[in-house]
């Protein structure tokens, strides 16, 4: 006669059998998707392409890249384009070609640079931050996603910090969440041009990576 089935035999075929066929279903089941990329879109706002604020904005994102593998950046350069201010009117001018990169459902947040022009944005950021009205209407695009800002100045203290106040303040009416670079970078990277560069302004250049990296942290977390 074959081995008696106890009770407890049973059970424990039976258990045996559930874990062979769970450890079978988890090795067959498919593998979790990957977390979507998130895309930091630096916009520098200064006429002269490709000079200090360019390379102040570029800086920043270089840093936010290497946050996180999830992390792309891009660089719009206004340097050289015609884009107008707000008009009941809208103009058809070449910022029709960057509105749809802010409308990307991959955009994780933004950062915008500035030269300091008499302690003030420049018009062409005051243009930008304009044009971006349809990001409001039905709904707010930009909303919760973080923004950062870097300046540039003549000088040292040549009125970058207010520059960077003046931006993330307009970036509020679209719901946008200011970073700044924790210490000592609180407010954002501030940036010195000397002789037309920045490229011997170490200060000046942490300050931005250290924004970058923030602006890339938060929208891991919020988006």
């Amino acid at each position: 006669m074959k081995a008696n089935l106890t009770r407890r035999n049973f059970i424990a075929t039976a258990g045996t059998a559930a874990l062979a066929a769970t450890t079978t279903s988890a090795l067959t089941a498919e593998a979790p998707a990957p977390a979507a990329s998130l895309k930091i879109l630096g916009v520098a706002c200064s006429p002269r392409k490709g000079m200090t604020t360019a390379k102040a904005v570029q800086a920043a994102l270089d840093a936010a890249k290497a946050v996180s593998p999830r992390i792309q950046v891009e660089l719009i350069d206004l340097g050289g384009l015609s884009i107008a201010s707000w008009s009941p009117n809208i103009p058809r001018d070449d910022f029709d070609a960057i509105l749809p990169k802010l409308r990307d459902p991959q955009l994780g947040g933004l950062i915008l640079g500035s030269p300091s022009y008499f302690r003030s944005l420049s018009a062409l950021c005051k243009a930008f931050i304009e044009r971006c009205m349809p990001l409001r209407e039905p709904t707010m695009v930009l909303a919760n996603k973080p923004v950062g800002a870097v300046a540039t100045g003549g000088n040292r203290n040549g009125g970058q910090e207010l520059v960077i106040q003046q931006i993330l303040t307009a970036m509020l009416s679209y719901g946008m969440v200011p970073v700044g670079g924790n210490s000592p970078a609180m407010l954002g990277g501030t940036l010195w041009s000397q002789q037309d560069s920045v490229a011997q302004d170490e200060t000046g250049l942490k300050s931005a990576a250290l924004l970058g990296a923030h602006v890339a942290e938060i929208a891991l977390k919020l988006c």
